[in-house]
């Protein structure tokens, strides 16, 4: 039973491993993503800027046109005075020239309005640009971190496979789908220590009488934790445990009587 105990234990402990690995490697996709992620909004950063500095481009054209309309009226207007044989026909002429003029202002305020934005968003298209680099710079270094890591975590599971197929060998299969029924239930963890007479799993007591036959060396039986349903094992402490920790108590009360003293 020992030997059958301790083939389990060497299951556990790589089925564990496994556990660890696998949890890293499903871990990668998302810090690859995270990865992309970071350029994208860089690039969507540096796009936006592109398309309010393209949208200013084209405001600025229609404003120039519109001043252009406008002064083109105001000539019309002018040309017109000579013709004007009223003075009411002339000041309604030159109502409609103050007009135009106020429209060609208003036209050349936006214009100047969008000649200062478009000067902003180019500042800000050359900073996003910088910014676009440095962060694909440090993308592609972070991407070949986490390739590698994977690839070695994806190494380290191809050979804990292979260590498990071999420990697997070593148990008979009643036993081992038994085992493999209580790592499902407990997250991995089918075997558990009895310390101080306690489930080491799940801390419950373990009955005297199933220590005292877990003890015997040439017991045949496995035993489970009443509580949580784990197999239980025990370890009998090694004999040099005794003398160190004598010893250690010595020391305790030497130095205490150093302290009184």
């Amino acid at each position: 039973m020992q030997k059958l105990l301790q083939n389990l234990l060497d299951l556990q402990t790589v089925d564990i491993r496994l556990n660890d690995v696998r949890a890293r490697l499903a871990r990668f996709p998302k810090k690859l993503a995270d990865s992309d992620a970071r350029v994208a909004a860089a690039k969507a950063d540096l796009d936006a800027s592109k398309a309010a500095q393209l949208a200013t481009v084209k405001d600025r054209k229609k404003y120039e046109l519109d001043v252009e309309s406008w002064k083109e009226k105001v000539r019309k207007y002018k040309d017109q005075t000579s013709q004007i044989k009223t003075n009411e026909a002339y000041r309604a002429l030159q109502h409609e020239v103050q007009m135009a003029e106020d429209e060609i202002a208003k036209a050349e305020d936006r214009l100047l309005e969008q000649m200062v934005a478009s000067e902003e968003y180019d500042r800000r298209i050359k900073a996003s640009e910088i910014a676009l680099k440095e962060v694909e710079q440090v993308e592609r270094v972070q991407r070949s971190n986490v390739e590698a890591d994977r690839a070695l975590a994806e190494k380290e599971l191809a050979e804990g496979n292979a260590e498990r197929e071999r420990a697997v060998t070593e148990i008979p299969e009643k036993i081992l789908d038994h085992y493999d029924r209580i790592v499902k239930k407990h997250n991995g963890v089918a075997l558990a220590e009895v310390r101080n007479e306690k489930c080491g799993a799940c801390g419950m007591i373990v009955r005297p009488h199933v220590i005292q036959e877990m003890r015997r060396s040439e017991s045949t039986e496995l035993f489970h934790c009443e509580t949580c349903t784990r197999i239980i094992y025990y370890i009998e402490p090694s004999v040099s445990s005794a003398p160190a920790a004598a010893s250690a108590s010595q020391a305790s009360a030497s130095a205490s009587t150093s302290r009184e003293s």
